[in-house]
């Protein structure tokens, strides 16, 4: 596989690649969803609730927490994780900012 060039772009849109690439698979998705539901961490439920074997919920939430979309904490041999809303908050306003930008009338097509 060839070298990528992300040095030719701007931090922000590395950023905010990083980001859509940690969110692009509906597994990812559901977890997202499944822990913006809860009221507090959670530890252990989502593989019931996503339905997909252990190893499989682990590579995405590695993947989640890696973009620093997720948090996580360890409570004995378990580890809880939650969303990291500083980290949202800060993804809703850059994907907001490119699809106002991309959804402005132009004459093209």
């Amino acid at each position: 596989m060839g070298l990528t060039k992300t040095h030719q772009f701007t931090k922000e849109q590395n950023d905010l690649a990083e980001l859509a690439k940690a969110m692009a698979h509906p597994a990812r998705i559901a977890i997202l969803q499944y822990l913006s539901k809860q009221n507090s961490c959670v530890c252990g439920s989502i593989v019931n609730e996503i339905g997909l074997a252990q190893a499989t919920v682990s590579q995405h939430l590695k993947a989640l927490k890696e973009a620093g979309l997720i948090q996580g904490t360890v409570e004995g041999a378990t580890v809880c994780y939650c969303l990291n809303t500083d980290k949202i908050e800060l993804a809703k306003q850059q994907l907001n900012a490119l699809l106002n930008n991309c959804s402005s009338p132009n004459s093209c097509c």
